[in-house]
């Protein structure tokens, strides 16, 4: 089996975005760890972003998170973006690092804390009419450690409250998009912990809210690839996070702890419409590099997405729907597993090698000297790491 047209034809319009937070340092609870080269300004995240995109051709857009990258002028950072050949994308909220939300931010029971993390919000979409991003992206820290330290439903309702008047100001294509997680930083109850609640408060604002889901954000074998059939079928899934976990939320480079699964998710996202022109499905990396180097981690991803991708558009789905409406499950279970051990390595660099990009993207990274580069003119200053 090898790659066709059809399946060339949609890999055409495969487009990831890059997590901002990913090119600075990163590391574990107890330490953060320092990088030769690692970038100081936004600017330098967006120089790393774009080489990226340089040598695969998938990553044309950068995802801020405010304040981490904040910027007296995000005119002129668009504009900066642009002649890198990259655009600002989704812009994510931050309410996670301020001590007025040790307790909570949009579901406190103070009215002054709910309203600065509401302020926040509308601070962040300021920045989107500015750059003409789509998505403003909630994940929400709040929740609770014991049982009895907080009314449940009454959280419930102050977040409810409190995403309305956040998608009140939202205009034009914007959207809101509200991602979910079981645990961390909170134990006995998250505010949004799954996606039936992230799908209850997005359904109940309107049509531009969506639910995000990010692929390390569940309860150890959980069905992600089912949660992604029903998402899509309800016309509620608005953008994914991908990264791999073996525990938990680990944030290491997609595919590396179940290629299956990312398979398994990309087939239900192609049946689903996902990568239709029109689609509400964006891709987006969420990723921590701590021991790999922070350029190549990126680089790795998104080829693994792409290949993914291919190996899942290469399923036969008439052999399928035949095996299906024979009760066949053998049959069944084989087409699947066909394609996902299928090789599309070498048509895949055809591919790129016919788009005037690198054969092999990894090789031609280290071969460029960039990495060397940035070691030996980012010094001094303070470098960005996660919570900076």
């Amino acid at each position: 089996m090898s790659i066709d047209q059809p399946v060339l034809a949609a890999l055409e319009a495969q487009a990831i975005e890059l997590p901002s937070w990913a090119f600075g340092n990163a590391g574990t609870r107890f330490k953060v760890f320092s990088t030769p080269g690692t970038p100081r300004t936004i600017q330098e995240k967006l120089a790393d972003a774009a080489q990226v995109h340089a040598l695969t051709g998938l990553a044309p857009s950068v995802a801020l998170h405010i304040p981490w990258d904040l910027v007296d002028d995000f005119g002129a950072l668009s504009g900066f973006a642009q002649d890198l050949g990259v655009r600002l994308g989704t812009v994510n909220s931050n309410t996670f690092q301020d001590d007025d939300y040790k307790l909570g931010s949009l579901t406190h029971s103070d009215p002054r804390i709910r309203r600065k993390a509401i302020d926040h919000h509308l601070a962040c979409i300021d920045v989107m009419d500015t750059t003409g991003s789509q998505d403003l992206k909630i994940w929400l820290p709040d929740g609770t450690n014991y049982p009895g330290q907080g009314d449940i439903r009454a959280r419930q309702d102050r977040l409810a409250e409190s995403l309305a008047t956040i998608y009140a100001r939202l205009s034009g294509a914007q959207r809101l998009v509200l991602e979910y997680k079981i645990f961390e930083p909170y134990f006995y109850t998250m505010d949004v912990p799954d996606w039936g609640t992230s799908y209850a408060h997005v359904s109940a604002l309107g049509e531009r809210a969506f639910v995000c889901l990010d692929t390390g954000h569940h309860a150890p074998s959980t069905n992600i690839e089912f949660i992604v059939a029903q998402l899509l079928r309800l016309g509620r899934l608005g953008s994914f996070d991908f990264n791999s976990r073996f525990y938990a939320d680990d944030d290491l480079i997609v595919g590396a702890a179940d290629p299956f699964q990312l398979f398994r998710i990309l087939v239900e996202v192609i049946r689903g419409g996902g990568l239709e022109a029109g689609s509400p499905v964006r891709f987006m990396l969420d990723q921590c590099h701590n021991l790999e180097e922070k350029i190549p981690g990126q680089i790795r991803s998104v080829l693994n997405v792409q290949e993914m991708t291919a190996r899942a558009l290469l399923v036969d789905l008439d052999a399928l729907t035949a095996a299906r409406d024979a009760g066949d499950v053998l049959e069944a279970n084989h087409v699947y597993m066909d394609a996902f051990y299928t090789d599309v390595r070498a048509d895949l660099a055809d591919w790129r090698e016919g788009r005037g990009l690198p054969r092999d993207p990894m090789a031609a990274y280290r071969a460029s000297g960039y990495g060397e580069r940035i070691v030996a003119e980012r010094i001094g200053g303070q470098q960005a790491s996660w919570g900076a």
